[in-house]
């Protein structure tokens, strides 16, 4: 797979590789109680030690769903940029996240659990993808265009439907459904499902790079090079979509990471597809590691949003971006 690649390209892929190793030892040593290398490793050996629960039941699995949401995202928003062929594209475009919210919040207005919020978010999301799907496809076939303007007419729908439950909330719920529209890992479930899906799906997109590649660069020269296109289209939007649902049932919205990481890795890997997939994975993990880091510590014991962190850096870097590319 790596064969042939130029020096620049596997220098980059290692060292977002150690970024995303970093970030998680960052994250495990920051909090209230700062533990250097050396207490680290000897809290996390030890299972006598007094602070070993504190890292394995507390910041080790915080920060390994903060990364495996992380690289959900970014892989979902450079699927989708290349399903849309448009470079504004990212995970939340086609109403996902309005579907997810409307569910979340219903759950946490109702005062139900945990467990019934992320079944609530992954419904709204699933119902939401199926919706916008079925009136994009209307009569006949699909194409991006008439796919992307039915995903932003739902995603507005949506937004007036969260705005009404926001207004119509008890005040004692809308602290619970302002964190979590704007991302939270304070009450994270397990790690296990978000990053067991992102170890399947990048092993499920790898052998298509090639073909995402060709996409990339058109529709009729994917054709004429003998690619299915209506079949990969299908399978772009299918797994995307899956990806987002459950990076937003695990943390809420949480915005720009599906948006800019991929645009970061293009300047510095090009638009290879077998490189830009795992590199924007290990880019999105660390980074939104490193930005659930900050939140929960900038202002401790008060915590942030993830999602504000995030807008905060990502908004600069994106129309830095804009820029350059001008």
């Amino acid at each position: 797979m790596f064969k042939h690649l130029p020096k620049k390209v596997l220098l980059t892929l290692a060292s977002l590789t150690l970024a995303g190793i970093a970030s998680l030892i960052f994250s495990l040593s920051q909090g209230s109680l700062e533990l250097s290398g050396l207490a680290l490793w000897q809290a996390f050996s030890d299972g006598e030690h007094p602070y070993h629960m504190l890292l394995t039941e507390l910041r080790l699995p915080r920060s390994l769903s903060a990364f495996a949401v992380g690289g959900l995202l970014a892989l979902a928003g450079a699927l989708m940029q290349t399903l849309l062929r448009n470079p504004l594209a990212d995970p939340y475009i086609l109403g996902l996240s309005g579907g997810a919210s409307v569910g979340a919040l219903i759950a946490i207005g109702a005062g139900a659990g945990g467990f019934w919020i992320s079944s609530g978010s992954f419904i709204g999301a699933l119902f939401s993808m199926l919706l916008v799907f079925s009136l994009a496809h209307g009569q006949g076939s699909w194409t991006t265009t008439r796919l992307l303007l039915t995903g932003v007419v739902v995603a507005s729908g949506w937004g007036a439907v969260i705005s009404f439950l926001l207004a119509t909330s008890a005040d004692n719920s809308l602290r619970g459904m302002l964190f979590w529209l704007m991302g939270d890992f304070s009450h994270i479930p397990s790690p296990t499902i978000p990053f067991l899906t992102l170890v399947i799906a990048l092993a499920c997109c790898v052998p298509l790079a090639r073909q995402l590649s060709i996409l990339s660069r058109g529709e009729l020269q994917a054709q004429n090079l003998g690619i299915n296109v209506s079949r990969l289209r299908w399978l772009i939007y299918i797994g995307a979509s899956l990806l987002t649902a459950i990076a937003v049932t695990h943390a809420g919205s949480i915005g720009f990471i599906g948006l800019v990481v991929p645009h970061l890795v293009r300047l510095a890997v090009g638009n290879d597809q077998r490189i830009l997939l795992p590199a924007s994975v290990l880019l999105g993990g660390a980074l939104l590691t490193c930005a659930d880091t900050l939140s929960r510590t900038l202002l401790a014991p008060q915590q942030l949003p993830v999602g504000v962190l995030t807008a905060l850096l990502g908004v600069p870097v994106f129309l830095y971006l804009l820029r350059r590319a001008r």
